[in-house]
């Protein structure tokens, strides 16, 4: 059934349903959102993995401060 996977076609429905929808004022506050989401889960990721490489040399490492309160 799906033997071709995603075709460029496939995208231009999705990209239409999606104008439809939520229409053209609310794509890019939601492409903002998802980009500031992107961002937060990045950094909370990098952040785990300097807490394991200070665990396992034996330091402490200070406390993350929280950047997405303002």
């Amino acid at each position: 059934m799906l033997r071709n996977g995603l075709e460029p076609w496939h995208l231009l429905i999705v990209a239409i349903v999606a104008i439809v929808l939520f229409g053209s004022k609310k794509l890019p506050e939601a492409a903002r959102g998802l980009g500031k989401s992107m961002r937060i889960l990045k950094s909370e990721a990098r952040a785990m993995k300097e807490d394991d490489a200070a665990d396992k040399a034996g330091t402490a490492r200070p406390p993350a401060t929280d950047h997405t309160a303002h």
